[in-house]
């Protein structure tokens, strides 16, 4: 953070009276282990910082990326250089009419310090986790850092400590079970009862497939299934822009004309959360209520909406996506899941979705890795892929029957440039019909 500091001071002091600014800082030191037949394949560590430097002047401004070396004089050479790229670019753009600055001098700071497991007994809690299945996985942890500066006085810092293992096992058959296991602390107690969970479903893939004809069936979503359906419902569900624009796929949610059911209830809920508690356009964020009790609540509004349409920033994204998004817990009990669902489908895993009817919310997509035909509240086998096409109003509405008493964390697997901050804490989800095409 001190460096960080020092280099908005600096930049403060190198600004003609016209010129604005806002400054983001972006940092990780991670270690990454890749896994394969249960044994280490890969290990190291990335350590790495940078900035996002934005120059404005008389309604005009430009953005530049710029990576950090961690040696103060050569970052402010950096700085500089860039400060002067964006001058001689800004002249050549036209005036932004949906630019709308947060001149509050705002502060905000939170660091999540939980120490994180020596890597040691982590990988000792897998290799005995994992001693005589076939493993492959990708275990993530380390600190991720946040900053935001303008030169209106506001300055945010976020500091978070997290771990990611995501992994599968697979059968002799080439069928697999998908897992994993986040958070930030980690329990070696936890991680051994998910991971035999993992085991136990394994087993029941050695089975003959159970073949289903298409029709509509009985089913259990497991959180990361539901996930799944809500992360393709955040691609602009819940966005301010989407809805105004009435391209949102909750736009008859949002106008009343239809409902889910009173179980759901979600929210974006920064506070806490291993997300920052401030956008990258300057605004703190707000915890923020978008479905409540079954009825359209929140929306999510950054600078460009609420300078178009009207509305108040609540520190939302540039894609008005969640970023630390959860469902409320229901009332079902974990150990009573196969009972209550009685005879149906089993699904831990979606995958491939997409809209298959955008305004009215219904998705298509595909059953993946373990999931399984359930008699008597048994599972008796294993189910071939099938793809499934069916409402959010239906699913999470009109046929949802409960949801789980335990919710599970589901941070993003992604490191694509950088490992990311976004989670999502959801229950599982048991629906009274679900419609599987073929």
């Amino acid at each position: 953070m001190n460096n960080f500091k020092a280099l908005v001071e600096w930049l403060k002091q190198a600004l003609t009276d016209k010129e604005q600014f806002h400054l983001g800082y972006a940092a990780e030191s991670s270690e990454f282990v890749r896994f394969n037949h249960a044994k280490v394949r890969q290990a190291g560590q990335v350590q790495q910082a940078s900035l996002t430097l934005k120059l404005i002047n008389d309604g005009r401004h430009a953005d530049l990326g710029i990576t950090l070396g961690g040696e103060p004089a050569l970052d402010r050479q950096r700085l500089a250089a860039g400060l002067q790229q964006l001058r001689e670019t800004l002249p050549l753009l036209p005036h932004d009419p949906y630019l709308l600055l947060n001149h509050n001098a705002w502060q905000s700071q939170n660091e999540q310090a939980r120490p994180l497991p020596e890597l040691s007994q982590v990988l000792e809690d897998i290799s005995q986790a994992a001693h005589g299945v076939d493993l492959v996985g990708f275990y993530a942890a380390g600190p991720i850092s946040r900053g935001f500066a303008s030169s209106d006085g506001a300055f945010g810092w976020h500091q978070a400590n997290s771990f990611n293992f995501d992994f599968s096992l697979f059968h002799a058959n080439g069928e697999a079970v998908k897992a994993s296991y986040a958070g930030n602390e980690w329990n070696s107690a936890e991680f051994a009862r998910r991971f035999q969970q993992a085991r136990e479903q394994l087993e029941f893939l050695g089975r003959p497939l159970h073949k289903l004809a298409p029709g509509e069936y009985r089913a259990y979503l497991a959180p990361a299934a539901l996930e799944e359906i809500i992360s393709i419902i955040t691609w602009g569900g819940f966005s301010a822009q989407a809805i105004a624009s009435k391209s949102s796929s909750l736009q008859r949610l949002y106008a009343g004309e239809q409902a889910l059911s009173t179980l759901v209830t979600v929210d974006e809920h920064i506070s806490g959360s291993l997300s920052p508690a401030f956008s990258s356009e300057g605004y703190p964020c707000s915890d923020v209520t978008l479905i409540n009790a079954g009825q359209g609540a929140g929306q999510l509004v950054n600078s460009r909406s609420a300078a178009e349409y009207g509305l108040s920033a609540n520190g939302a994204s540039s894609d008005e996506s969640p970023s630390a998004l959860q469902m409320a817990a229901g009332s079902l009990a974990q150990a009573d899941i196969l009972k209550q669902l009685g005879t149906g489908l089993y699904i831990s895993n979606l995958w491939y979705l997409n809209y298959s009817d955008l305004p009215a919310a219904r998705l298509t997509g595909m059953t993946r890795f373990a999931t399984f035909w359930v008699e008597d509240g048994e599972i008796k086998a294993p189910v071939s892929t099938m793809r499934f096409d069916d409402s959010v109003y239906s699913l999470l509405g009109s046929q949802l029957e409960a949801l789980t008493a335990e919710r599970e964390l589901l941070l993003s697997a992604s490191t694509y440039s950088q490992r990311n901050t976004a989670s999502n804490l959801l229950p599982g989800a048991l629906v009274k019909r679900l419609t599987l095409t073929l």
